[in-house]
């Protein structure tokens, strides 16, 4: 399937993609909008048809997959919702064709993929932050913590507890502490 997704992606879209020369589109939709979301090895990008592509081109949004910090699909409203580590707005993605689900499947295969390690730790109150250790789009690894909303990074006792969350996740992958 995702040949045929591949193949239905119009070739000024993906020449808007300026994808690296390794990088490889592994499936894509057209959006209600007439824009494209295209997920490649590297990275997911939406970008826009010839109509409304600016002049240089340029996709709207690129970002690596270790940027996100998941993702899920609605079939009752044929979108993808991408949620971001930084904390940005979240991105819904509605399917023009809701049929098209092989970005979906791709998406959620994509952001495993970045994912080498993960711990949920537990802050009490209900609170938790996550700790992984991900694979940026050169393969290298890293960690990375994505505490949630209530939770007080600058508290003493929160981040001694995140901090050894992260040195034994980042033991466990072979990462130097």
């Amino acid at each position: 399937m995702a040949l045929f997704a591949r193949s239905s992606l119009p070739d000024d879209a993906r020449a808007s993609l300026r994808l690296a020369p390794k990088d490889t589109v592994l499936a894509s939709a057209q959006l209600v909008d007439g824009s494209w979301a295209v997920a490649t090895r590297t990275v997911l990008a939406i970008t826009t048809d010839a109509t409304t592509t600016d002049a240089a081109g340029t996709p709207a949004a690129a970002r690596p997959w270790c940027d996100v910090d998941r993702a899920g699909y609605d079939p009752a409203t044929a979108s993808i919702t991408v949620e971001w580590v930084d904390g940005a707005a979240p991105l819904v993605l509605r399917l023009a064709d809701p049929r098209r689900t092989a970005l979906a499947q791709t998406v959620r295969e994509r952001v495993q993929s970045s994912v080498v390690l993960a711990e949920v730790v537990p802050l009490g109150a209900g609170r938790t932050a996550k700790v992984a250790v991900r694979r940026d789009r050169d393969g290298s690894l890293f960690s990375q913590v994505v505490a949630g909303a209530a939770v007080d990074l600058a508290d003493d006792r929160t981040r001694a507890v995140i901090d050894a969350a992260e040195d034994r996740v980042r033991s466990m992958s072979g990462l130097p502490l």
